[in-house]
């Protein structure tokens, strides 16, 4: 039995036609620490008893498939099966391909970011975006920062710090990742006023509770869960007028902030931000990457004097937006100045309103296919329920279809589950019933399912 001697020396390795092959690819730092980890194995591996030829046999494919997978990015694209549209963990909104150029040709040239071409002088990036916001909700001015949760931490730090807000206890919401307004309002150096009870709350509960020390009222938008049965709540337009009574600012955060009806697109509707401009609402915060359908950003629209006090803020600078996602959003928000074609061109919607009868017919279509690629498992195709996700309307459901995959074993959902995200693009759907659903609303072209099963 061959020991350490058959092992070859990291020097032969380097310069063998294989060694300079990885070293092209990967460069001569990283494949020499591969390799020295691969020989750190492959003599303890001997010293163990295993034979030293069969080692240096196999060093070559170990170290090719280290070093592959060393450089493989965790934020490859992968196929979001799971029936939820906007998967917070999965990046949340598609952009349009008009978003993307946009954002690909900021990311290759300088640009216009805070210059004005006109005067030659310091311009602002806001106000790439600010024309376009106030033309689609009919606010009188804009800001734009890197979420919601900081358009929210920002105008109740502008407007709250050292005095009171007011909210309904129903309103006190908590969002993903432990994220609690009553948390938001303490950073934001806000003193926190509870009014009304869980399920209901009433006028003279505002009212009541403002005092000289009141800041602003905050209304938000409970989009990620519902109270029914016995309940009442203030509408927007009777807040507002508490407030302007008071001399006091009214926030209502929208959460995800549709610029469209969704009725429109087969769905429930949700408050819009031209609806709550028209309200009354002082300002309005919203989400770029939800329902919108851009990137990730957090919009505040409102009055023109409180939007500027907002802007002198210290914090804007620290939550301002670069140059790449302000491309995308322009080139998105664009998108929304020709409704008749928004479906087709925006991802986010056109996903949400495509017919269930075209996805059973993908679902048809792609069950043989699949099947072939899976030879240990059964495929079927089914009718199931999608969702909006990130808060969007988390009790309604859209009938959808996609492929029900069983296999023999208990754990036969779970194994497959694993090996798809395994795949060079990863593929991820849902357990439920005993079998892996995959849910096709979001799957444009059925080559991308077979090509990545294929892998």
């Amino acid at each position: 039995m061959a020991g350490f001697r058959a092992l070859p020396s990291v020097d032969q390795v380097l310069l063998s036609p294989m060694g300079r092959a990885l070293i092209d690819a990967h460069g001569r730092t990283a494949v020499t620490g591969a390799l020295r980890a691969r020989l750190d194995a492959a003599r303890a591996a001997i010293k163990g008893g295993e034979d030293g030829e069969t080692e240096a046999a196999r060093l070559p494919h170990l170290l090719a498939a280290d070093l592959a997978t060393a450089a493989q990015s965790r934020l490859r694209p992968m196929l979001n099966l799971t029936g939820t549209v906007l998967h917070t963990n999965l990046g949340r909104a598609i952009l349009a391909d008009e978003a993307i150029a946009a954002a690909s040709a900021a990311m290759a040239a300088p640009l216009a970011l805070e210059f004005d071409l006109d005067t030659g002088g310091r311009g602002q990036r806001d106000d790439h975006l600010r024309g376009l916001l106030c033309e689609l909700t009919g606010a009188e001015d804009a800001t734009i920062v890197n979420n919601n949760a900081a358009a929210v931490l920002i105008a109740l730090n502008t407007f709250g710090q050292g005095r009171q807000a007011i909210v309904s206890r129903g309103e006190l919401i908590e969002i993903g990742g432990a994220f609690r307004m009553p948390d938001i309002m303490a950073r934001a150096g806000a003193q926190l006023v509870e009014v009304g009870t869980t399920n209901r709350t009433h006028p003279r509960d505002y009212q009541d509770a403002i005092t000289p020390d009141t800041g602003l009222i905050l209304k938000v938008h409970t989009s990620n869960y519902r109270i029914e049965g016995f309940t009442a709540e203030v509408p927007a337009p009777a807040l507002a007028q508490i407030a302007k009574k008071a001399g006091v600012v009214l926030l209502n955060d929208l959460g995800s902030g549709s610029l469209v009806n969704l009725s429109a697109y087969g769905l429930r509707s949700e408050p819009t931000v031209a609806e709550a401009v028209a309200e009354g609402a002082d300002l309005i915060t919203f989400s770029g990457d939800k329902l919108l359908g851009g990137p990730q950003a957090g919009f505040v629209v409102g009055r023109r004097d409180l939007i500027a006090r907002i802007n002198r803020n210290p914090l804007k600078r620290a939550l301002r937006l670069d140059k790449i996602r302000i491309a995308a959003l322009e080139a998105t928000l664009r998108l929304y100045r020709d409704p008749d074609r928004l479906a087709e061109r925006l991802p986010t919607l056109r996903h949400l309103s495509r017919p269930q009868a075209d996805i059973a017919a993908q679902a048809a279509r792609l069950a043989p296919q699949v099947a072939a690629l899976l030879p240990d498992y059964t495929v079927t195709a089914t009718d199931c329920a999608s969702q909006i996700g990130s808060g969007s309307l988390p009790t309604d459901t859209i009938p959808s279809a996609g492929l029900r995959i069983t296999g023999a074993g208990g754990d036969a959902p779970d194994r497959l589950a694993a090996s798809l995200r395994a795949l060079p693009r990863p593929i991820v759907g849902h357990i439920t019933g005993g079998a892996l659903i995959l849910d096709l609303r979001t799957l444009d072209r059925d080559g991308d399912l077979l090509d990545a099963l294929s892998a």
